[in-house]
């Protein structure tokens, strides 16, 4: 099902809550209920409870927002890193050189092509881009420089290298969910409190009152489902997008 069909739905349902619950309380309130007086203590409670949840919402929102953009820097970080050891190996024997730079396309290729499906589908990376990159580092680690000239360039090619590792070890630990279930738990029992201390202050069956509840929890829905799109950076919505592989590496494609 496409997420904003998903994201259309439970904003929908959430009015659609709110508004029968308040039409339901009505018919069952009391002929002489005063709607007019709402006790003091409920006004002070749900403007509190407001003020609290939309802290909680923020830092939510602004922590999975970071987790996103940290996994653009792990897509970033390694592609500059592979580019660096395509183009520093030049120096190298042609045989040598040849080898590193298809075992860099090799793994571009595996990570693009195979790994990207495989972390937004599973969640996790492939077992052939792990073999692909030890056989990288054991290609360029391996190799004795003949030469001054290539001996200078060794050490940097070897940081590339682990570089690239570290980053692909960073993007494979953040395929996954980052908020924890207890985070969850909260968020929705927030979110749960503060529309019933919203259905407390005693609202009416008056199509403005229940205009502004609905898109009040609407509000509150979409909130929730933008922190569930942006927590799987590489699997939901809006993306980590594995174009800077395609930017340093424009021959191989999807």
């Amino acid at each position: 099902m496409p997420e904003w069909l998903v994201l259309t739905l439970a904003m929908l349902a959430a009015c659609a809550v709110v508004v029968v619950i308040t039409l339901v309380r009505h018919k069952s309130a009391a002929d002489d209920e005063d709607t007019d007086e709402t006790p003091d203590v409920i006004e002070y409670m749900t403007m509190w409870i407001g003020v609290v949840y939309a802290i909680v919402l923020g830092l939510a929102i602004a922590g999975v927002w970071e987790g996103r953009a940290a996994a653009e820097d792990h897509v970033q970080a390694e592609a500059i890193a592979l580019h660096e050891v395509s183009e520093r190996v030049r120096v190298y024997p042609a045989d040598t050189r040849d080898r590193i730079r298809e075992d860099v396309n090799a793994y571009v290729g595996q990570v693009v092509n195979v790994e990207w499906k495989a972390m937004a589908d599973h969640g996790e990376v492939t077992e052939r881009g792990d073999r692909l990159m030890e056989r990288l580092r054991q290609d360029v680690i391996d190799y004795e420089p003949a030469t001054d000239f290539e001996a200078q360039a060794y050490q940097p090619l070897v940081d590339q290298v682990a570089a690239a590792d570290a980053a692909r070890t960073a993007r494979a630990n953040s395929t996954s969910a980052t908020m924890p279930g207890v985070v969850w738990f909260g968020l929705i029992a927030g979110a749960v409190i503060t529309i019933g201390m919203v259905l407390a202050l005693q609202i009416r069956r008056t199509p403005r009152e229940l205009i502004l509840a609905g898109l009040f929890s609407a509000l509150i829905a979409f909130l929730l489902f933008l922190i569930w799109d942006f927590d799987a950076p590489y699997s939901r919505g809006v993306t980590a997008s594995a174009e800077p592989f395609l930017d340093f590496f424009p021959g191989i494609g999807r």
